[in-house]
């Protein structure tokens, strides 16, 4: 459904140009879910918003990102506006700052009915009730005529999945969803998009720095560091034996209730500064054993196909 490969995007910045995504591919089929995880700074989310043609204008993008036979960077605004939410759709980060503070829920539901799909006020705004009932909001009447300061966190970010569903869209990209949620609350949105992908037959691309969230939820895992891929493949294989250092470490990260802690585990060291990243390895600044094929071995972004359906960066095959 969705094909990327050998995707570059790099910044120019007054302190030198900051390569966010470097030589990165893969694919998300049908009704499958993948779900992107790094620390921040790791490209995640310029690599979903190259997707939909909504990186800064200080971006250069190269690569091929193939959706229904189209390179979507070779799209001009009038194309891509006609994939955006009708095809491919976008929850942003923070709902606060993604949802209009001067308008009403029910104007800003409407007006993507309206111009994607043609439909009066009145057929726009019983589909917009009937979407807010979907991702379980328990008054969708009152809601709808609401503004978005007048709702909970997890409430605006139910209106915003609502949102990104309401042309139906084959893909849907989630950007942190659950950031800012208490962890009741983020279980509830994550047990949402699993009814979304069922209901709607939808593919989703999570992208999120927990670990803790995605075991339940996707299907594959696609662990960034430094803007490459470390590791990418079934996400219970990746949970039972995961192969690269950085990937062990995000989920030795993650507290569990079974075991008491003096001290909350880490990963070592800083991300790594994406003007001048290291040679080598871009995780060997941080890699409890790095080896002298780490600083000295090849760059490139190449993936080694462990076990099926379980792939790690050619620089760590050696390590493991």
């Amino acid at each position: 459904m969705l094909d990327i490969k050998n995707l570059f995007i790099s910044f120019k910045t007054p302190e030198g140009i900051v390569k966010a995504v470097n030589d990165v591919s893969f694919s998300i089929k049908k009704n499958e879910s993948l779900a992107i995880v790094g620390e921040s700074g790791s490209g995640k989310t310029q690599l979903a918003f190259s997707i939909l043609g909504l990186l800064d204008k200080n971006a250069d993008v190269s690569g091929n990102i193939n959706y229904e036979n189209n390179n979507l960077l070779s799209l001009n605004e009038y194309e891509l506006n006609k994939i955006r939410s009708k095809k491919i759709s976008i929850i942003f980060q923070d709902p606060m700052t993604s949802l209009n503070p001067y308008m009403k829920i029910k104007k800003q539901l409407n007006e993507i009915l309206i111009n994607h799909d043609g439909l009066t006020n009145d057929q726009a705004t019983k589909e917009s009730l009937r979407i807010l009932d979907a991702v379980k909001i328990k008054d969708p009447k009152k809601t709808i005529n609401s503004y978005p300061h007048e709702l909970s966190g997890g409430m605006r970010q139910r209106v915003m999945i609502g949102m990104s569903i309401l042309c139906k869209p084959e893909i849907i990209i989630a950007d942190e969803p659950t950031t800012s949620l208490d962890v009741t609350v983020q279980s509830q949105i994550m047990d949402l998009f699993n009814d979304i992908k069922n209901e709607f037959n939808s593919s989703i691309i999570l992208i999120t720095h927990n670990m803790g969230i995605v075991q339940n939820t996707c299907s594959k895992i696609m662990v960034m560091y430094g803007g490459k891929i470390m590791e990418f493949g079934n996400t219970y294989k990746i949970f039972k034996k995961p192969l690269h250092p950085y990937t062990r470490g995000l989920l030795e990260t993650v507290p569990k209730i079974d075991e008491n802690y003096e001290t909350l585990k880490t990963i070592k060291g800083n991300p790594i500064n994406m003007i001048n990243p290291p040679t080598g390895c871009v995780f060997r600044t941080r890699c409890p054993n790095p080896t002298h094929k780490c600083k000295y071995g090849d760059t490139s972004n190449f993936l080694e196909e462990k076990e099926p359906d379980h792939w790690v960066d050619q620089c760590c095959v050696n390590c493991n």
